[in-house]
């Protein structure tokens, strides 16, 4: 007897959670009016064309000889364009100088550091404000490209400008 009132005092619980569950009405069609993508609007006075050209012409990579620190010829004509740019629009920017991964990780950082000041000082002789300048190393942490030969080692040896 008690064996049957509560498989009926369960199955009178589990009716009223069904009935309860399926009281909701639910909305099976759904209608989408408007699809078109709202896109922002640019003021064009706002922006200065000659930061745009500097930013799609001129590199922002600049690559190094084995353990060297001295800029190439290329290296200093983006750079030129890089401080005209950053003396008519004054912005923090940072160099973070890089190695390969030949020689001792302290000498890379070293060496990376190098490379970023040198890149600074052309800047500076620019007339580019030092305090603008963030320089930064990271030796051989982070390559652009991996592998132990002349090709990945030539990508690594660099200053990056972000």
């Amino acid at each position: 007897m008690i064996q049957t009132n509560k498989f009926g005092l369960t199955a009178a619980v589990l009716s009223m959670v069904l009935v309860g569950c399926s009281s909701a009405p639910t909305d099976e069609s759904t209608d989408i009016e408007d699809t078109s993508v709202q896109t922002g609007q640019v003021d064009a006075s706002v922006i200065d064309d000659s930061a745009i050209e500097v930013a799609i012409a001129a590199d922002t990579v600049f690559y190094f000889d084995y353990d060297k620190a001295l800029l190439k010829p290329e290296s200093r004509a983006a750079l030129l364009e890089h401080a005209a740019s950053l003396n008519s629009n004054p912005r923090s920017v940072r160099l973070e100088g890089h190695a390969d991964e030949r020689g001792t990780r302290e000498y890379n950082m070293a060496l990376g550091e190098r490379r970023a000041n040198a890149v600074k000082e052309f800047m500076v002789l620019q007339g580019v404000s030092a305090g603008l300048i963030e320089v930064i190393s990271y030796g051989e942490e982070r390559a652009a490209s991996y592998g132990s030969n002349d090709s990945a080692w030539s990508m690594n040896r660099r200053v990056e400008l972000k």
